[in-house]
């Protein structure tokens, strides 16, 4: 079905067994983690930066952006970042404090004010899962009980044992379930579940893992020509409608978003991965579906508007609508690029590898203040239509650590084995 083609010389060396490579690799890990200390919030959790580095006076706690930076904290901590255990600790404090509800269970998703939406989300609550699991593996010693604490909320309030699937929003006392079911949260939550596995020795988790990848992905998007649905209603029907008016929401937008067609497609190899470490049956498309994932983005969303990059959204009838680069989708589609060239040794995946970082080095990287550029627009030029600042070390730092990893087992086993 894929075909194997290439601009490649033939017996071509992969850039994943070069030195070279993993040490380009590792330096620019080391850039990102040594920009991202500063956000650090001096109070409570983590905060987003602006584009030179800084936090801003008026930085307020961000519960996603604790729970990620703790979860690449504590990844960092166990490969032997020095100061990176102390950052760890102060993420699983704000995550167990004044950013977690005690009075009706369940994170918010900042820290309480005036502008905090009161409804507690899926997806926030899927980070938090991460970050316990990660820092937990890493030795932290209060992390314990804040895995213990969001693994019950998940199990209580979120995952419907009857649909496979999570729940997506509720009030804050969890009276009110929001009339939306979301592809984003699951993808997510599939995350986090594969590392729960991993982290806690438990299947359950990956037969969760599971249950979203086979009804969200197999279900909907290999029908629709691998094409991601990413909103649903109450009674999981398409909603293929939902923010017609809103294209650029930066976690909900309208359409198809090709950059979680490769994370799914990465999460799908990790499970795969996973399922046959443990001897667990594997269903046989999980593999091909991973790879149509790939394959339709790149089709839809690579230099279709005349530029190279591969733009945030398009429609059903798979013209663009948001025609910005963000970054989060070129360090997902590189990190794919490596476990689908890992796991078939199709030179085509190769190609695309080099192709990503390269894009990246050229247009990404902000050498002179730092990080990646967060987002570019349809000329890749530094953009803030949808994300302003720089607030997220996650996907960038991820992408300089999966190549050099196993597609099995999850990051923060992998790296607790020894494997990097």
């Amino acid at each position: 079905m894929f075909g194997t083609t290439s601009n490649l010389p033939p017996r071509v060396d992969s850039w994943l067994d070069r030195p070279a490579h993993h040490h380009w690799l590792e330096s620019e890990g080391q850039r990102l983690l040594a920009f991202y200390r500063a956000s650090r919030h001096p109070e409570c959790g983590f905060a987003a930066l602006d584009d030179d580095g800084r936090l801003p006076d008026d930085a307020e706690p961000d519960t996603m952006i604790t729970a990620r930076m703790t979860h690449c904290f504590a990844l960092a901590a166990m490969r032997g970042e020095p100061g990176a255990m102390p950052l760890v600790a102060h993420g699983v404090a704000a995550l167990k404090g004044e950013l977690r509800d005690a009075t009706h269970g369940g994170w918010y998703g900042a820290r309480p004010g005036p502008k905090t939406p009161a409804t507690k989300q899926a997806y926030i609550h899927a980070f938090v899962a991460l970050a316990a699991a990660s820092a937990w593996q890493a030795g932290d010693e209060d992390a314990e009980t804040l895995l213990d604490d969001i693994v019950e909320v998940i199990e209580e309030r979120f995952w419907d044992e009857n649909e496979g699937r999570l729940r997506e929003g509720f009030s804050r006392d969890w009276s009110e379930d929001e009339a939306y079911r979301g592809g984003n949260s699951n993808m997510h939550a599939t995350e986090a579940f594969l590392q729960l596995a991993d982290v806690l020795d438990d299947p359950k988790w990956r037969a969760r893992a599971l249950s979203i990848v086979e009804k969200i992905i197999h279900r909907h998007a290999e029908p629709n020509g691998y094409r991601v649905v990413e909103h649903f209603d109450s009674e999981w029907n398409e909603w293929r409608g939902y923010n017609h008016d809103n294209p650029k929401d930066p976690f909900r937008p309208y359409g198809a978003t090709p950059g979680h067609a490769f994370e799914w497609a990465r999460l799908m190899l990790h499970l795969e991965g996973g399922l046959l470490r443990h001897g667990e049956s594997v269903p046989g498309w999980l593999l091909e579906d991973a790879r149509g994932l790939f394959h339709r983005a790149t089709e839809l969303a690579w230099h279709v508007d005349g530029e190279p990059g591969l733009i945030y959204t398009h429609d059903w009838d798979n013209q663009p609508v948001v025609f910005e680069r963000m970054h989060w989708t070129l360090a997902e589609a590189a990190g794919t690029a490596a476990l689908l060239l890992k796991r078939t040794g199709d030179e085509v995946y190769e190609v695309w590898y080099r192709r990503f970082w390269d894009y990246i080095d050229r247009f990404m990287i902000d050498r002179e203040r730092g990080s990646w550029w967060q987002e570019l627009d349809r000329y890749n030029r530094p953009s803030s239509e949808v994300w302003s600042g720089k607030p997220d070390l996650y996907h960038a730092y991820q992408a300089t650590l999966l190549p050099r990893l196993p597609i099995s087992p999850t990051m923060a086993r992998a790296i607790a084995e020894g494997a990097l």
